[in-house]
Formats: structure tokens, C-alpha cells, sequence
């Protein structure tokens, strides 16, 4: 008997109460939500964009915008939308693949709407995290392969985060890429970034039967605690299956070939949007600082007070450029039209992708979900090592 069927799941799940059923719509896109977050969003880019500037001695930073170079502006709206088509690419490798048969336009209408659904919450995108497990449930799939599948995606995304941070970080300090050296620029955060590595690697040694291993040892406190036991350990379990399931990926080409390059592709083309906004008002910074600094501002994201990162992530990567020595009246104009573009440009469309999605989502209960919905086959589970 597997662990999954020995423990009993709880009676309610996500999903299941009122609001999240009610007309097939997510209970988090409330209207005082949107309110309240339309409110916070004008606050934060009020400050961010009219006051900061002045408060520091840069002037009319927002006037400087006139100055942008609209071939290089286009090209930087050509960098975000090929980021899109990466990371549509890496879900339906990893998510929507053999375990849920989506379609490329449900891919399309699932991860667009997390762009909307993104700007909801803080937190490095739990909006569009939330929005995601709703769809794919709505979908037809199990909540534990969800769980799996979301990590295994999360992991494969974010993963070459620290490895560019380390990379890039080792490059400047050697000097083999120009650019500033000072070790709290590159050997601090490459530092930092080999532990978060080291970290994945000793989560995805986890047991996927954690529950069974210590159920002995907590049925000696009792049946009740054992059962707690066994229902906490599956969190763990399942994220060590999802870090071993993202790792597999890159090791069978033939199978995670696309989630892959997905993946890479996206973080290189988001990185090529902010290149081509510096370059937009004749800045040229090298390769290597775009590529730190993009990282290191990106941090910020994490701020937990901040929808979407909006403010925090402008703030920490006008900073970060600071920091490499660059003037904040030519750094900043550059990286308000990378956000511009970057994140503002795609809401609109990932507004569209809701509607859209609720309107699929209704078609998939209306007709019997007519999108093959099977579970994780023994074939794909032999190719993850426990």
C-alpha cells in the first residue's frame, strides 16, 4: 500500500470551499483585493517614481523617458515576449506534459492569467502560484501531483538564479568580465548562492516515504500523534520528490530537454529586456554587471509588502546598479522603462488570459473535461530516483 492511500487526507480541501467554487472563479481576485491593491501599487509608484527622484537630486527623472530610443524600446518589448513564450514552454514541459495533456492554449491562458493574478499578492509571485494550483485542479489533476509538479517547476525556474549569481559572480571577481569586483557584489552573493544550491540538493534527498520511516517512532507517543506525524511528513516528502523530479530533468535531455531551455530562455531574455533598456538611452554596461545587478535587484521581489515586487524590485535594482557604480540619473529612466516593459506591459493581456481561462475552466465542467487527465505513470516515476 502506498503512503498516500495509509494516510487519510483531510476531509476539505483547497478548492472546495464556497468562494473558490462560486462561478469557477478564484476567491482572491475580490474586488476590495483590486482596490486595496490598485491603491497600494499608486502609493508605491508615487513614491518610487515622483518622490524618490526628487528627494535624491535626480530631477525630472520621469521626463528623461522622451530620450529612450524607440528601436532599442521595441527591442526590449521583443525580449519580453520571447521571455513569455520560455516560460509557457517551461510549464508545459514540466506541468502541463505527460501527467495533464494541456493544450498550448491552456498553457497560454493559465500562465498569463498568473501574470494578473501576480500582482494580487507579494512574496515573489504567490498570486500566480495560488491561481496556477487552482487551474490545474480545476483541471482534473490530483492535489499531491499538483504539489509535485509546481515544485518541480519552482525549482527548475528559479534554479539558475543562484547558479548566475555564482557564475557571473566568480567571472567579475577573476576579472575574466569587466565590470566591478568588490567582493560584496560578487563573492558575497556567489556565496549565498552556492548554500541555497547545497540546500536543494540536501532537500532532494528526502524520503518519499518520510511518513512510514517515523511513524514507529511517533506511534510510541500514541495513534493521534503518529497520524499527525504521517500528515506533516508528507510536505517534506513531497518537495523532495519535486527537487528529485526537477533534477531528472536535467539529467535525461530527451525528456527535460525543453524545460530546460525554457527555463535558461526565459531568465536570459528578461535579462536581454533590461540590456536593450540601458542601451535604449545610450548606456552600455557590460554583459556580466547587467546580469548581476538584474539578479541582485530582483531580490527585492521577496519583499513581503510589496504586490508583486512593485517598488521593492525598482528600488533594489536601481541600487544594485548604484552599487556598480553607475549614475542614478542614467540608471534610473533605463530601469523604469524595464519594468514599463517587463512587468506593466504583459498585465493587460494576462487580464484577457483570466477571462479566458474562467470561460475554459467552465467548458471543462460543462463537457466532462475533455482533455486527457491522467495520473503520473510507474514509466515517469522510474525515472526519478528516490
Amino acid at each position: 500500500m502506498s503512503e498516500e492511500s495509509s494516510v487519510k487526507e483531510p476531509p476539505v480541501d483547497v478548492e472546495d470551499t464556497a468562494e473558490l467554487d462560486r462561478a469557477g472563479g478564484l476567491p482572491l481576485l475580490t474586488t476590495k483585493r483590486l482596490v486595496q491593491t490598485i491603491v497600494v501599487v499608486l502609493v508605491l509608484l508615487g513614491g518610487i517614481y515622483f518622490l524618490f527622484p526628487k528627494l535624491v537630486g535626480l530631477g525630472d527623472a520621469l521626463g528623461k523617458l522622451d530620450d529612450a530610443d524607440p528601436l532599442w524600446v521595441g527591442i526590449a518589448i521583443g525580449f519580453c515576449a520571447a521571455s513569455f513564450v520560455c516560460y509557457i514552454a517551461l510549464f508545459k514541459a514540466v506541468v502541463g506534459g505527460d501527467a495533464l495533456r494541456l493544450t498550448w492554449g491552456e498553457t497560454y491562458e493559465i500562465n498569463m492569467a498568473g501574470v494578473a493574478a501576480t500582482l494580487i499578492f507579494s512574496a515573489g509571485g504567490a498570486g500566480g502560484i495560488a491561481l496556477t494550483y487552482w487551474a490545474l485542479r480545476k483541471a482534473g489533476m490530483e492535489r499531491a501531483e499538483v504539489a509535485r509538479r509546481m515544485v518541480a517547476f519552482l525549482t527548475l525556474h528559479y534554479a539558475f538564479y543562484p547558479i548566475a549569481l555564482i557564475i557571473f559572480g566568480i567571472l567579475l571577481r577573476t576579472g575574466v568580465m569587466n565590470g566591478d569586483d568588490s567582493v560584496e557584489l560578487t563573492i558575497v552573493p556567489a556565496g549565498i548562492a552556492g548554500g541555497l544550491l547545497i540546500l536543494g540538493v540536501l532537500i532532494s534527498q528526502i524520503p518519499p516515504d518520510l511518513g512510514k520511516r517515523i511513524a514507529p517512532h511517533a506511534g510510541e507517543h500514541g495513534e493521534r500523534v503518529e497520524a499527525i506525524a504521517a500528515t506533516l511528513a508528507k510536505a517534506p516528502a513531497t518537495i523532495g520528490q519535486g527537487f528529485r523530479f526537477a533534477l531528472s530533468l536535467f539529467t535525461h535531455p530527451s525528456t527535460g530537454g525543453l524545460a530546460v531551455l525554457g527555463a535558461a530562455g526565459y531568465w536570459a531574455t528578461s535579462i536581454g529586456v533590461l540590456w536593450a533598456s540601458f542601451h535604449a538611452f545610450g548606456v552600455h554596461v557590460p554583459l556580466a554587471v547587467v546580469i548581476q545587478g538584474f539578479f541582485l535587484g530582483m531580490v527585492a521581489n521577496l519583499f513581503p509588502f510589496a504586490p508583486a515586487g512593485v517598488g521593492a524590485v525598482d528600488a533594489g535594482m536601481i541600487g544594485a546598479f548604484v552599487l556598480f557604480g553607475y549614475a542614478g540619473e542614467t540608471v534610473f529612466p533605463a530601469i523604469l522603462v524595464f519594468r514599463l516593459v517587463a512587468f506593466w506591459l504583459p498585465i493587460p493581456f494576462g487580464i484577457v488570459a483570466f477571462i479566458q481561462l474562467r470561460k475554459t475552466i467552465h467548458r471543462w465542467e460543462d463537457n466532462g473535461l475533455p482533455v486527457k487527465r491522467n495520473r503520473l505513470t510507474d514509466a515517469v516515476l522510474s525515472k526519478v530516483k528516490y
